[in-house]
């Protein structure tokens, strides 16, 4: 198991930042890591780089415990923080090559230039740090964060001030490097959850709140919506009678969205409810219910 997460509380005086989190991530699993604001998911990712300690509970990386043995843990991670700390007078090449000798590596130059290709740095590379774009500099700091080859990576808000060009590129990039290392990465943006995660872990005021497959948690979580519209409004109450239907929303005028399970497909039964009623179906369209919805259904306060 790369990742062990093990009954982890973290308190800054009264304020109980994470309570009890516990979960794992094994190798080549890229695994999104979600939350509101202030729900611990950049507490949790400093813990796991040994910036700061636990309260109590234990954090494994690697096999090493990140309290007893954080250099090890140092060694086999990579790490993005959300505010990417970067040295503005440096060079790129300079400021990796630097990087690269601070993990102590042999080989910096070719390490150097493997990284300027992967991340597309190319045409940047003999810029100061200052003078990049923000997109550009999230580049440098993946870079750096795989510069020394890590078991592991923790990306935080990885893709942050990319352009959509540059998305499609770094979100290849970070779907690639699952393949062969463990992926962490906090974000905001759901599609791109849905588009490079193997799994969801979902944290809201300290504590896990759903850990499972993207596509399992739109299932669980009454995973499909059918729009109906009708030619005059029925009774909420009444809709709530159609075999299968979970939830009745009404969107506008007499169009609802009618919440059901993957398994059950419910526009036969809206078609019966419709004639039994004296209405008229004037438009029906079925879709999958969005992570975004279910995120906002998990952390909804």
């Amino acid at each position: 198991m790369s990742i062990s997460v093990q009954g982890i509380t973290k308190l800054y005086g009264a304020q109980k930042a994470l309570d009890g989190v516990s979960f794992e991530i094994g190798k080549g699993e890229v695994v999104g890591f979600l939350g509101p604001n202030g729900a611990g998911k950049s507490t949790m990712m400093k813990i796991l780089t040994c910036y700061i300690p636990p309260s109590s509970g234990a954090a494994v990386v690697c096999g090493h415990d990140t309290r007893t043995a954080s250099m090890e843990v140092r060694r086999n991670v990579g790490y993005l923080p959300e505010h990417n700390p970067l040295y503005l007078d440096l060079y790129v090449r300079e400021y990796l090559d630097f990087v690269a000798g601070v993990h102590g590596l042999s080989d910096r130059a070719a390490r150097v230039k493997a990284m300027i290709d992967r991340v597309g740095l190319g045409p940047e590379q003999h810029k100061r740090i200052g003078q990049l774009s923000k997109g550009y500099r999230q580049r440098v700091g993946l870079a750096q964060a795989m510069i020394h080859d890590p078991q592991v990576l923790i990306l935080d808000e990885p893709t942050s001030g990319l352009d959509p060009n540059q998305l499609v590129d770094i979100r290849a990039l970070i779907k690639s490097l699952g393949r062969e290392k463990t992926v962490m990465l906090s974000t905001h943006i759901m599609q791109e959850v849905e588009a490079i995660c193997d799994r969801v872990i979902i944290i809201d005021k300290g504590r896990i709140v759903a850990d499972d497959k993207a596509g399992a948690l739109r299932t669980s979580r009454q995973g499909a919506v059918l729009e109906v519209e009708f030619d005059r409004a029925p009774e909420p109450n009444m809709l709530l009678n159609i075999p299968g239907v979970l939830s009745a929303k009404r969107k506008e005028g007499a169009t609802w969205l009618l919440a059901h399970d993957l398994t059950n497909d419910v526009r036969p039964a809206v078609f019966q409810f419709a004639v039994e009623q004296g209405l008229k179906v004037l438009g029906l369209q079925k879709s999958e219910r969005g992570l975004e919805e279910v995120f906002k259904e998990l952390t909804g306060h």
